[in-house]
C-alpha cells in the first residue's frame, strides 16, 4: 500500500499470509500530569495499528526533551506512564531515540502485524454501511479550556481517561464482526477523518450530528466559542466536503471538527452486522453510538451531510 488513500498507517506485505502496519506518533503535553500524559501517547500511537485491523506488536519510543536534570524525574514518569500502557496493549518497548528539544514532545513507532487480506484500508468502505463511533468527541475543546483556566478537575480527569483508554478491544470486537473498514479519530476531527474513508472509497455519507457522543464539557465550552486553532482549520479545510442542514448549530459544527487526541475508532459495519456489534461493544463497556450511514457517491450531493 501507498499514501495515497491517507490511511492510518503504513502496511508492508511479506508474504501471502503476513503483512506489518507501521505508524509513529508523538506530541507536546495534552495533559499536567506526566505518568498520564506517557499513556496517553502510547494509546494514540498505538490506534493507527488497531484501526487497520491489525495487532500492534512491537514499539520504539521518541522522546524530545530538554536536558535540564531537574526536569529528569518528570522524563521518567512520563515513559513510565507509556510503558505501562504499552504492557496492557501486550506491546513490548524494544528501543527508541532521545533528543535534546527546548519543548518536550513523546510518542511513539508501532509495529503491528495482520493478513494482508485483513488489512482495513480506507478504501474499503460500502454503500449502506453504518456508522459506529467508539469514544465521546471533544477533546481538543476541553483541552483548551483547561489550559485557560475555565474548566473543572472532574471534566480534566474525563478526557484524559478518555484519552487513555485503549482501543484495542473495540478493534477486536470489529474485526470479530468483519468490519468493512475503520479509522481512528484524531487531529482532523469526526469529519476530517471520515472524509478520508469516504473519499478514498468514492462514497457520501449523512451524519446525525444529535446522535454523536459529546464530552458535556466540550459543548458548553464550544457554546462559548472556546476551541483550538487546529478545530478552527479543520472547518475552514473540510467545508468544500460538508452540508450542513438547516437547524445545526455552530457549537455542533465546532465540535464536529474538533481535533482529537486518542479518540474513538470510527467503525463502517454492513448493516445486518450493526447490532451485534453494538451489544458486543456495549458490554464491554465502549460506546456504540450509531451516527450515520454510507450511501453511493452522487455528483449532485455533497461528500458528507450533516444534520440534526
Amino acid at each position: 500500500m501507498d499514501y495515497s488513500n491517507a490511511d492510518d498507517a503504513g502496511v508492508y506485505r511479506f508474504s501471502e499470509d503476513l503483512a506489518a502496519v507501521f505508524t509513529a506518533d508523538f506530541f507536546t503535553p495534552i495533559v499536567d500530569d506526566p505518568y498520564m500524559f506517557g499513556a496517553i501517547a502510547a494509546a494514540n500511537s498505538l490506534s493507527d495499528v488497531y484501526a487497520m485491523g491489525a495487532k500492534p506488536v512491537v514499539a520504539l519510543n521518541l522522546a524530545m526533551f530538554p536536558t535540564d536534570p531537574k526536569l529528569f524525574p518528570v522524563w521518567r514518569r512520563i515513559m513510565q506512564g507509556g510503558t505501562d500502557k504499552m504492557s496492557e496493549a501486550g506491546v513490548f518497548v524494544i528501543g527508541g531515540h532521545t533528543v535534546k528539544d527546548t519543548e518536550p514532545k513523546f510518542g511513539y513507532a508501532v509495529l503491528g502485524r495482520t493478513r494482508p487480506d485483513m488489512v482495513l484500508d480506507n478504501s474499503r468502505a460500502r454503500p449502506g454501511d453504518i456508522l459506529i463511533l467508539t469514544k465521546p468527541i471533544g477533546t481538543g475543546i476541553v483541552s483548551t479550556g483547561i489550559k485557560a483556566g475555565l474548566t473543572s478537575p472532574e471534566a480534566e480527569k474525563e478526557i484524559t481517561l478518555s484519552m487513555a483508554a485503549l482501543n484495542r478491544r473495540a478493534s477486536e470486537l470489529m474485526m470479530e464482526m468483519k468490519a468493512s473498514t475503520a479509522t481512528d479519530i484524531t487531529g482532523f476531527g469526526l469529519i476530517g477523518h471520515a472524509h478520508e474513508v469516504l473519499a478514498a472509497s468514492r462514497c457520501r455519507a449523512v451524519i446525525s450530528a444529535g446522535s454523536v457522543p459529546f464530552f458535556s464539557e466540550a459543548v458548553r465550552l464550544a457554546g462559548q466559542n472556546v476551541a483550538p486553532a487546529g478545530t478552527r482549520a479543520n472547518i475552514r479545510n473540510y467545508s468544500p466536503y460538508v452540508h450542513w442542514a438547516d437547524g445545526v448549530s455552530d457549537t455542533r459544527k465546532l465540535l464536529l471538527n474538533d481535533t482529537q487526541t486518542s479518540g474513538g475508532l470510527l467503525i463502517f459495519i454492513r448493516p445486518e452486522r450493526e447490532e451485534k456489534l453494538r451489544q458486543a461493544l456495549e458490554s464491554e463497556g465502549i460506546v456504540a453510538a450509531r451516527i450515520g450511514e454510507v450511501f453511493d457517491a452522487a455528483p449532485d450531493q455533497p461528500e458528507i451531510t450533516v444534520g440534526e
